[in-house]
């Protein structure tokens, strides 16, 4: 049997037993809150996410990495559930979650047996209406922000290159500035900003929750109904308004560090996620890195044995971001030899395009890590919650397979014409200082 009919008929069994969209309801309550309910009684547990439209683009300077503290905050105690009571009566209750913050969205998790869904209603109520602003708490958590700040620029090459990167690929946007903001900015913080924050953006009309696992619609509604309905919702926050400037010419820095070799990152303005140029852009990020028979990793890995690491990254944001290249060469390797092979390829795709093999492979990739992440519950509700914030309707999350299959060669080649040029292109290289 042909290779590649094997290979969709493979794929094809795991899709038999997907989701559909018919099978997500949703409701919203009467302070302005959605939520996303997907019965799943496959094992007798329950995901819950909040999504919160509020990340680091919606600071300004002087409150720089405000939104990444309150995933710390959140943790430290309300009104009914006193510090560190939530982590004690989740996992109590066999419960466990996680919070990540990005430059647009917080989002909070809990993974739970059906047993404990009343419960975790109560513990997420109790801490959006009454979080506790104890003095003690924040300057301790300002503590662990701060020192969470130190070390992931000494010890992460990709975060120091990353955070320069981002403040020189941008000068309008406020995606100019690291997620977890600057350090004169987490050290001067006050209580006020603070509170202020949290009730600008901590209101239930700018939130959507998902709740996926054996639970039943009643069930949620009935809950969120008695919990979550009665916290009053405020005017919403003022929309992010600015649009970074096309970009007129190449930019480069250099950072200085005690590295062994050099790291090099490239990078181009690209679109936010809504946009019709995102699927081919994603599937172009895969040709480049997806796997050891990528463009790529063959080139700087495999073959000339340039790097030792390799990253590829096309970001999912509301607003237009940077296609991501990221490499570290090997020892007695130039950074300008780096940079020039990965310019060869790129060349090659905007001359001469891509193979329909090559094209076919990454849609199958894509497709199945799509199908991978629908099998659990916390793929589901995490991946809803997704396509309703950055995509606008999680609907479209069932129809992305078609999406992907969608996009030609042509789309491909086009879209590296279009944004992989040297005007859009931003160049970062980190070095050892040597004199």
């Amino acid at each position: 049997m042909n290779k590649i009919v094997l290979f969709f008929l493979l794929v094809a069994v795991p899709a038999l037993a997907q989701p559909r969209a018919d099978d997500v309801k949703s409701f919203t309550l009467q302070n302005g809150m959605k939520i996303l309910v997907l019965e799943d009684h496959s094992i007798p547990n329950a995901n819950m996410y909040l999504f919160w439209k509020v990340g680091s683009r919606n600071e300004y300077p002087g409150i720089t990495g405000i939104s990444h503290f309150f995933e710390h905050m959140m943790f430290n105690g309300a009104k009914k559930y006193g510090p560190k009571q939530f982590d004690l009566v989740m996992e109590a209750n066999g419960g466990s979650n996680n919070a990540y913050t990005t430059e647009d969205v917080t989002v909070y998790t809990n993974w739970f047996p059906r047993t404990a869904l009343e419960q975790i209603f109560e513990l997420e109520a109790d801490r959006i209406r009454d979080l506790n602003f104890d003095d003690k708490m924040i300057e301790s958590e300002r503590g662990v922000v701060l020192s969470e700040r130190r070390t992931g620029l000494e010890n992460n090459n990709y975060d120091a290159l990353y955070q320069q990167m981002v403040s020189v690929a941008f000068f309008a946007h406020p995606y100019s500035w690291p997620v977890i903001g600057f350090e004169s900015d987490i050290k001067q913080w006050r209580k006020e900003d603070l509170q202020r924050y949290f009730e600008t953006y901590y209101a239930p009309n700018n939130c959507v929750a998902v709740i996926a696992g054996d639970v039943t619609l009643n069930q949620v509604k009935d809950l969120a109904q008695r919990y979550l309905e009665p916290i009053a919702s405020h005017t919403p926050p003022r929309p992010v308004l600015t649009v970074e400037p096309e970009q007129q010419g190449e930019k480069r820095f250099l950072l200085k560090k005690d590295v062994s070799s050099p790291n090099l990152m490239i990078t181009y303005h690209v679109p936010a996620a809504d946009s019709a140029d995102y699927y081919p852009l994603t599937l172009l990020e895969a040709i480049l890195s997806g796997g050891k028979s990528s463009r790529l990793y063959r080139s700087l890995i495999d073959q000339k044995q340039l790097a030792t690491e390799l990253y590829v990254s096309m970001p999912t944001t509301f607003d237009p971001n940077l296609f991501t290249i990221y490499t570290v060469a090997q020892e007695g390797v130039t950074a300008d030899r780096l940079e020039r092979t990965i310019y060869e390829e790129l060349d090659k795709i905007i001359k001469d395009g891509v193979t329909d093999r090559e094209l076919q492979k990454v849609k199958n990739q894509k497709r199945v890590q799509l199908f991978r992440q629908l099998e659990t519950i916390n793929g589901k509700a995490n991946d809803l919650g997704t396509y309703e914030l950055f995509f606008g309707d999680f609907r479209r999350l069932f129809t992305a397979p078609e999406a992907l299959g969608k996009v030609t060669k042509e789309d491909i080649q086009r879209v590296a014409r279009q944004y992989f040029i040297k005007p859009n292109r931003t160049v970062g290289v980190l070095q050892a200082n040597v004199e």
